[in-house]
C-alpha cells in the first residue's frame, strides 16, 4: 500500500509512505520510508556482498549484485520471512556512477516487485575485501 499525504494508520503489514510533495522515488526502486507495526520483531541483517557458496567474487559490478541479492534472499528465507518484509536497505557501491545505479535499480525491481523498501545507497572507496563491489545490509519485519 502507498499512501500520498495521509495520516498513516495501524497495521499488521507494513505501510510504504512515498508524500506526493516529494519527488517519486519508485522509478529508481525504493519508497521514502516504511512504517512498521509496534508489534513486529525485526530482524537486522548483516551486510550481504557478491560471493558465491564458495567465498568467489565475480569482477563483474552486476554479477556481485545479482548474487548480493540472491544471498540476501537467503537468509531472509532462512529466517521464515518473505522478501516483502524487507523494510529498509542499505547499499554500500564501490565507486558508484550512474551506470551502477541503473544495475542497482533493475534488480531491486526484480527481487522487490513494486513493494520497495527505504533504501539508502552509499558510495564507498572500498569494501571489507578488495575484489568487493557491492554490499547490501538490511531491516525485515518477521511478523
Amino acid at each position: 500500500m502507498t499512501l500520498q499525504n495521509q495520516t498513516p494508520v495501524a497495521s499488521a503489514t507494513p505501510v510504504i509512505i512515498n508524500p506526493s510533495h516529494l519527488h517519486d522515488p519508485t522509478p529508481n526502486g525504493y519508497s521514502t520510508a516504511v512504517i512498521t507495526p509496534a508489534s513486529g520483531r525485526l530482524a537486522f541483517i548483516s551486510g550481504q556482498g557478491g560471493q558465491d557458496r564458495t567465498g568467489a567474487l565475480s569482477p563483474d559490478f552486476a554479477t556481485q549484485v545479482e548474487q548480493a541479492y540472491a544471498n540476501l534472499a537467503a537468509v531472509i528465507d532462512a529466517l521464515g520471512a518473505r522478501l516483502d518484509q524487507v523494510v529498509k536497505l542499505t547499499v554500500f557501491v564501490v565507486d558508484h556512477d550512474m551506470s551502477k545505479l541503473g544495475v542497482l535499480t533493475e534488480n531491486v525491481i526484480r527481487v522487490f516487485g513494486d513493494k520497495f523498501p527505504a533504501q539508502t545507497l552509499i558510495p564507498v572507496p572500498r569494501l571489507a575485501i578488495d575484489p568487493m563491489l557491492f554490499e547490501v545490509e538490511a531491516v525485515a519485519l518477521l511478523d
